[in-house]
């Protein structure tokens, strides 16, 4: 197999790159592609120099698996091409998520809908992967009423140039506003803003929550509000979620179904304060769950917190996680 990497010198390729040699997939040549500002640099790869190509260049060596990371605009013109050249696309981006043509995919929730047919899949958004990871097993059982979510999300999830703010706001320089990513300093601060305000007041990042839930699960007409906040945490997002469901649960039962689900590790021991936070969770790959409660304020509801890297399973590992079904 002919490996592609496209978008590999950012922090999400970076980090396919190390989610690649770690789990060992193999392949017999991996192409690294970036910007034509990029190109020509070279990233290493299980010890070896890789030289970083342009998107020309990878798709003339006919690659037959390409992982997307380059954004949404990339994706929406060069994808279709590898496609249509006989590769078949990962793409990380939210440019395909939506389009009803195109599978959104988490692998432990629904990788029994990919087929040889799907030349084109899409990754989730990092926020949502976790949070369908932790609920189908639960909205399986109980089925899902409504859902109020809060997000706490690193600042690793805009990108290099945050934690180049995060990083000199720490140091303590003055920034003006072309140096900074975010409109106000992210250092000591929550910004209750996670990408751009859309008509309806949400941000982009919270409809994304939204309709992404809806999709991975089913659930087309399914209540689901968010609000996505940035949180000054290198890397790691945390989610508080609220949960009504349809039919009556006993907590034992919910430990019992979170302990057996794939890709979740239960953490939930209120007297040992043992919890999840993303300080722990950092590069691993497992979907951490804690802090589970009764919603005393209706009859099925239920609060938990949820956190994952959002670099690894929130992007890189679940890619690579489909890459491995489509080998």
């Amino acid at each position: 197999m002919r490996l592609a990497v496209v978008g590999a010198t950012g922090l999400v390729g970076k980090t396919m790159l190390r989610v690649l040699e770690e789990r060992e997939f193999r392949c017999d040549e991996l192409l690294v592609a970036a910007s034509e500002r990029s190109a020509g640099g070279h990233l290493t790869f299980r010890g070896e120099e890789l030289p970083v190509l342009t998107l020309a260049e990878v798709l003339a060596r006919e690659p037959e698996v390409a992982l997307f990371s380059a954004g949404a605009a990339v994706s929406r013109e060069w994808a279709p091409r590898f496609v249509e050249a006989g590769c078949r696309v990962v793409d990380n981006s939210s440019a395909w998520r939506m389009d009803p043509e195109v599978k959104l995919i988490v692998p432990e929730v629904n990788g029994h809908l990919l087929g040889e047919k799907d030349e084109l899949i899409a990754n989730p958004n990092c926020s949502t992967i976790q949070l369908v990871v932790a609920l189908a097993p639960l909205h399986r059982a109980f089925t899902i009423k409504r859902l109020v979510i809060s997000t706490y999300q690193a600042i690793t999830g805009t990108g290099q140039k945050a934690v180049k703010q995060y990083e000199r706001e720490k140091a303590g320089e003055e920034l003006s506003g072309a140096d900074r990513v975010y409109p106000y300093p992210i250092l000591e601060n929550c910004l209750p803003h996670c990408d751009v305000f859309l008509e309806n007041d949400y941000t982009k990042e919270e409809m994304k929550l939204v309709h992404e839930t809806r999709k991975i699960l089913s659930e087309p007409d399914l209540p689901v509000t968010a609000t996505a906040v940035r949180v000054p945490v290198l890397g790691g997002h945390s989610e508080s979620v609220n949960v009504e469901f349809e039919k009556a649960f006993e907590l034992d039962e919910v430990r019992r179904l979170l302990v057996g689900a794939p890709g979740l590790v239960l953490q939930d021991d209120p007297a040992q304060l043992f919890y999840p936070m993303p300080r722990y969770a950092k590069n691993r790959d497992e979907v951490f769950v804690g802090r589970l409660r009764r919603d005393e304020t209706v009859p099925h509801g239920l609060n938990l917190w949820i956190v994952a890297d959002n670099l690894r399973k929130g992007a890189a590992t679940n890619a690579v996680q489909i890459a491995e079904m489509l080998a």
